[in-house]
């Protein structure tokens, strides 16, 4: 304090970050970047909507600041792009669970449609070839109703794979934070 009763403050310059995220990992990221010296900015959130697509889930714009004169500085980032990395392998092997499904689905849904165009094309013909076009029918209605169990099964299987390596990634997350935390006290 000085004479006049006020309290001085000594000058903090920050460094500021932004991170673009969806709603479900705002804590997560809040939770793990404090590790690093960072704290939420006053001006904490901001929304992002997809303007190509509206059904797309809200953004979330989280505003973050650090001192620059942080100790152990140099570490702390290092530790932080390790940290930001294995986030980013996360949501990989997160979207990794339906990707191959969904290709598996797409292209047994194009073969049953590639049937049932060869059987429209056979009722349509001069004489129409009705036995033929019950035999391109068939697949072709097996093609259109199996993408649905097959993507189904395709994710479980992708699931069983994947959550052990998401799980080790988390914990690697784990113990990065903690290195990080301990340089900061």
């Amino acid at each position: 304090m000085d004479d006049t009763g006020k309290k001085k403050n000594a000058f903090v310059g920050y460094e500021y970050k932004e991170i673009v995220t969806d709603q479900s990992r705002v804590s997560f990221l809040l939770d793990g970047y404090e590790n690093f010296g960072w704290e939420a900015d006053g001006n904490v959130y901001g929304y992002v909507r997809e303007r190509t697509d509206p059904r797309k889930q809200t953004k979330i714009v989280l505003r973050l600041r650090r001192n620059r004169k942080i100790v152990n500085k140099m570490e702390l980032t290092r530790l932080q792009r390790n940290f930001e990395s294995c986030v980013r392998e996360i949501e990989t092997l997160e979207k990794s669970k339906t990707s191959a499904a969904t290709m598996y689905a797409l292209v047994i849904g194009i073969l049953g449609t590639a049937f049932m165009a060869g059987a429209t094309f056979a009722v349509t013909a001069q004489p129409p070839h009705i036995i033929l076009c019950i035999l391109l029918a068939i697949p072709g209605f097996i093609g259109w109703i199996l993408p649905y169990f097959a993507y189904k099964r395709v994710v479980e299987r992708r699931t069983e794979k994947v959550t052990p390596l998401i799980e080790e990634k988390y914990d690697e997350i784990y113990a990065i934070c903690e290195k990080g935390n301990k340089l900061l006290y």
